[in-house]
């Protein structure tokens, strides 16, 4: 960056313009202009928008801003290319567990419950189906004993076997 930032401030020069000309044209702070032909790249909270500072830096100096940001880019893709994989999976980690300390009602996660009364009632159903069963079953199985009757025709039976 901070040979991009050295290109513009020659350039700039050569064109016979001021630090505090091209801060007023273009609405920058001295600060900002200072930072960007410093290549201070901490100095600027958002990327996109020291992005698009540069741009139009770049534009107001008479350059191709498409290859100005090609380049600003290509110093942002090798600055993010040196973080490890381990350095992302540890801020992830790290961001995750930040997540789970927060507990409020709204970002709480609830357990869904599970409604067994369907359950229960289909048991209950057919337990009193069985009862049922089984109390007609029982009474189905024992026939009334028809002893008198019988015996009284047994009885007339064998007495008239006896006389014939």
């Amino acid at each position: 960056m901070k040979e991009l930032g050295e290109y513009l401030k020659r350039t700039r020069i050569s064109n016979g313009v001021s630090i505090t000309e091209a801060c007023e044209d273009l609405e920058f702070s001295t600060s900002q202009l200072e930072n960007i032909e410093s290549g201070n790249v901490r100095a600027f909270k958002d990327v996109y928008e020291l992005k698009d500072n540069i741009k139009l830096y770049a534009k107001y100096l008479g350059l191709d801003s498409d290859k100005v940001v090609d380049e600003f880019n290509g110093f942002l893709f090798q600055h993010t290319s040196k973080i490890s994989l381990d350095d992302i999976l540890e801020a992830q980690k790290r961001k995750e567990e930040a997540q789970r300390k927060v507990k409020s009602p709204y970002t709480k996660e609830y357990k869904e419950k599970v409604n067994l009364w369907p359950f229960f009632s289909i048991l209950i159903a057919l337990l009193c189906f069985i009862l049922i069963l089984y109390i007609i079953f029982s009474h189905i199985n024992k026939a009334p004993k028809r002893v008198n009757e019988l015996e009284s025709f047994i009885e007339k039976e064998s007495i008239y076997e006896l006389t014939n």
